[in-house]
């Protein structure tokens, strides 16, 4: 009788052998990174702080009406809105340095009432041999009595005052050294003035080239440039005098001139200072009450000019046990 071949039977695929298999071999992969990832933690957003640009007011000329820049200081302040330097050309300078001096507007006003016209205008008949009718020495005199500091580059806010080189017809912008001497030479109307010795040079009004100084504010670091130009207006009567005749020919000059040195400003305010004379030194609380009414209405305009360049930088933050074991 023939029996048939046996064979070993395979296991099957679930068979409990299978399996161990399979789990043996799990064990083996789980520490190997087979486990689902976590997902990454979320990372804090990074603090930020504002920083305004710096603020630079360019104070024009304009003779007595000038004082109007009084009132727009006045505002400036009023409002928090800080002026992080000053430039100034002319009777803007003389504004200028005043306010520079201690940072405090009402400084400036109180030296403003104090200035009379003989300070700035001090005529001498023989002045005229020497290029002009007035020696400025009073304005010298003035500014050594009232103002704090005698050098320019010791003022509480950084100032700098535009003048004419003669020679050349460059503008010079004075940085350091004399406020008195500086803003002399700032002031020196051609034909009005006799122009300012100072070193080797001579020099006269900056007007002349650079009415309102809005491209010295912004060369020297300003990103927010608030210029204040003085129309020249109609004079109410005809020059009858020397002096009236040269200054409204250096005004009407400079006219055209201003237009394109403005372009240089985010702001401009214009005081409304008709009706008042170059030379007219009794309406100086109607010319600052101009200057403040004129600043008021330019302040939406100056707000959004300095939120528009301000930026966002991170706020650097120190390292862990920095500065550990160090004695305050």
């Amino acid at each position: 009788m023939h029996l048939p071949e046996t064979r070993p039977t395979p296991p099957r695929p679930d068979s409990p052998a299978k399996g161990a298999l399979l789990l043996l071999i799990a064990a083996l992969l789980l520490p190997l990174g087979c486990a689902p990832a976590r997902p990454p933690a979320a990372q804090p957003p990074q603090a930020r702080r504002s920083v305004p640009p710096k603020v630079g007011l360019a104070l024009g000329g304009g003779g007595a009406r000038g004082f109007a820049e009084i009132g727009v200081l006045r505002v400036l302040e009023q409002e928090k809105i800080p002026v992080d330097l000053v430039v100034g050309t002319s009777v803007g300078s003389l504004v200028g340095a005043m306010y520079a001096d201690s940072g405090r507007v009402l400084d400036a006003e109180f030296m403003a009432v104090a200035v009379k016209e003989e300070d700035l205008f001090d005529y001498h008949a023989l002045s005229f041999f020497s290029g002009g009718l007035v020696q400025g020495q009073g304005l010298e005199s003035f500014i050594r009595a009232h103002l704090k500091h005698a050098n320019i580059e010791d003022m509480k806010v950084p100032f700098a005052a535009v003048a004419v080189d003669l020679s050349t017809g460059r503008p010079i912008v004075f940085q350091r050294g004399s406020v008195a001497r500086a803003v002399h030479a700032s002031c020196a109307i051609p034909g009005v003035f006799v122009p300012v010795q100072i070193g080797d040079a001579t020099y006269v009004d900056g007007g002349v080239v650079d009415p309102v100084p809005a491209d010295v504010a912004r060369n020297l670091g300003a990103g927010v440039v608030i210029a204040v130009a003085i129309p020249r207006g109609l004079p109410m009567k005809a020059p009858g005098n020397a002096v009236e005749v040269a200054y409204q020919g250096v005004a009407i000059m400079q006219e055209q001139i201003t237009q394109c040195r403005l372009r240089e400003a985010d702001v401009v305010i214009r005081p409304d200072v008709s009706g008042v004379a170059f030379d007219d030194f009794s309406q100086k609380k109607r010319l600052m009450e101009a200057g403040e009414a004129a600043a008021r209405l330019a302040l939406p305009e100056i707000r959004a000019a300095i939120s528009a360049k301000t930026r966002l930088v991170p706020v650097e933050t120190s390292a862990p046990g920095a500065g550990a074991g160090q004695t305050p």
